[in-house]
């Protein structure tokens, strides 16, 4: 049994993680409402099943605060062998929903793996950068590191679920934490930059760009170091245009033609209000109409006339912006960013890396999710359909991000504890 546990729990984390589920429950209610419901608790109802989730993970909750940390440790392997087995059994028993075969389905509850998947690989993680002392210097441990985050990453591109899939990227957040080379992230934002403006200009006029902006820092560098190669600079700027070639035939051939129309229609080549823009062009519509303070709970008319598709679960942030307007808005993005922040700030005090790994793996998937899910309410983002953690409707998604943080409070509350 874990004495005194509730005694050093972070009780400043749990009241911003308890008001952001209490607030995502009335924007539920909101979006699902029917005047002629009876019970909140009606397990028909999107609100029911929330709510009767929301108590199942309050019964979790108890279960992690009597375990000892040592022990979640021990067991961090088979944690995320269950899950990555979950997600292969979906290709023989998952149930295919809008395209996408991500769910087990038992009687009138859904279960979806690939959440559970996002906890256990950042504990599996965290274990792997702790037991073996790994040296994130060396490319053997980079790759194995590696490989433990793109197995159930790949499994869920497969099916196909690419939002979700992309989380996985958060967990990159432990191992620059743990001493891998920052060139990894140089390397990854220069990709980005690289194939939004092959996808905007014409592959001449990017390589033109690549080209004056390789020798540009070549020159500026060689100021100061004389000495300096050609050679290097030239190797990356090869890589760099031959990526750009390359770009046309990923987005065309690898991508699917709707995610080729998100795309397109984030970075403006193609405006689509009716079709493929609907979605986005409507949750604007009600964010933009809430103003300051909102027209208040179950007032809005984007809301109550189911104006914006999916807005009690991808889309849950348009309903904040109508019914709760800017002061609405700020509260939900404060309130992450002080999750997220004081998440970082506490991993800092831990004395056992596995412990401070899994925080700061925590705090990335939540960071990802944060910043996605409001960038495409927003259109800022192209639409990838990963809910708002706390605040959208799914028991799956609220049960695992709630043990999500209860393991890393569990950490936290035991940081001075060899066990």
């Amino acid at each position: 049994m874990n004495k005194g546990i509730l005694f050093r729990l972070d009780w400043v984390l749990i009241l911003l993680y308890t008001t952001l589920v209490v607030f995502g429950f009335f924007n539920i209610y909101s979006t699902t409402y029917q005047a002629d419901v009876n019970s909140i608790f009606d397990l028909s109802l999107p609100i029911g099943k929330q709510l009767w989730f929301w108590l199942l993970s309050l019964v979790m909750i108890a279960f992690l605060m009597a375990v000892r940390a040592k022990f979640i440790q021990q067991f961090a392997q088979i944690i995320y062998g269950i899950s990555v087995a979950l997600l292969v059994g979906l290709f023989l028993f998952g149930k295919t929903i809008s395209g996408a075969t991500s769910w087990y389905v038992f009687g009138g509850l859904s279960f979806q793996p690939a959440e559970f998947a996002k906890m256990s690989t950042a504990l599996m993680l965290g274990a792997y950068l702790n037991r073996f002392q790994t040296n994130l210097k060396q490319w053997k441990s980079q790759l194995l590191a590696f490989g433990i985050i793109a197995l159930p990453a790949l499994l869920i591109v497969a099916q196909p679920d690419p939002g979700s899939a992309l989380v996985f990227g958060g967990l990159i957040f432990m191992l620059f934490r743990e001493d891998l080379n920052l060139i990894y992230l140089y390397l990854l934002l220069a990709a980005g930059i690289i194939f939004i403006l092959s996808l905007l200009y014409q592959f001449e006029a990017t390589s033109l760009f690549l080209s004056f902006l390789v020798f540009l820092v070549y020159f500026l560098i060689k100021r100061i170091r004389p000495k300096i190669k050609i050679y290097p600079f030239l190797a990356v700027l090869i890589l760099s245009i031959g990526f750009s070639y390359s770009v046309d035939y990923i987005f065309n051939e690898v991508f699917e033609q709707r995610h080729r129309d998100r795309f397109n229609i984030v970075l403006g080549k193609t405006v689509d209000n009716q079709g493929i823009g609907y979605n986005i062009n409507q949750s604007k519509i009600a964010i933009g109409s809430g103003g300051l303070q909102g027209k208040g709970f179950l007032q809005g008319s984007q809301t109550k006339g189911n104006f914006v598709p999916e807005q009690h679960t991808d889309y849950i942030f348009s309903t904040v912006g109508e019914e709760w307007g800017f002061l609405g808005c700020s509260f939900i993005v404060l309130a992450f960013s002080g999750i997220i922040i004081r998440i970082l700030i506490r991993a800092e005090r831990q004395t056992n890396s596995f412990r401070r790994a899994y925080s700061y793996g925590v705090a990335g998937i939540l960071f990802v999710h944060f910043f996605v899910n409001i960038g495409m309410s927003l259109g800022l983002v192209p639409t990838v359909g990963i809910p708002l953690p706390f605040i959208s409707y799914g028991g799956s998604n609220l049960l695992f991000f709630t043990l999500l943080l209860f393991v890393h409070l569990n950490f936290d509350a035991n940081r001075l504890s060899i066990w």
